[in-house]
């Protein structure tokens, strides 16, 4: 399983607007294949800060997924969400490994 965390920079103004664009992402990635695991928001005070993590089963779902952006209508109607409202001032991709409570101990590496 691969997760991707993506970290946002928001426009706090436009916080309606990155609530319906996030909303029609987690649509979209569990849709495709993913699970996603939700958007965090700003909570208490100002902040420009947002996070999304959603997983794939492997690197290759994943790209699978990624093919259909900016080529299958769905992708692009959510992405025009973002663009016209302006709600994304900036965003960056970590894709991660899960540790989780049923796995084992002992996890092959990847760094090799």
């Amino acid at each position: 399983m691969i997760t991707c965390v993506v970290e946002y920079v928001i426009d706090p103004g436009e916080i309606e607007a990155f609530e319906r664009f996030g909303r029609r992402w987690i649509e979209l990635v569990n849709r495709h294949g993913g699970t996603h695991h939700g958007y965090f928001l700003p909570a208490e005070g100002a902040s420009d800060k947002a996070l999304a993590l959603f997983s794939f089963p492997s690197l290759a779902a994943y790209e699978e997924y990624r093919s259909l952006f900016g080529a299958h209508p769905d992708f692009v109607e959510a992405d025009r969400i973002r663009d016209e409202s302006g709600c994304v001032l900036r965003y960056e991709r970590t894709f991660m490994r899960p540790l989780l409570p049923d796995q084992g101990e002992e996890h092959p590496r990847t760094d090799g």
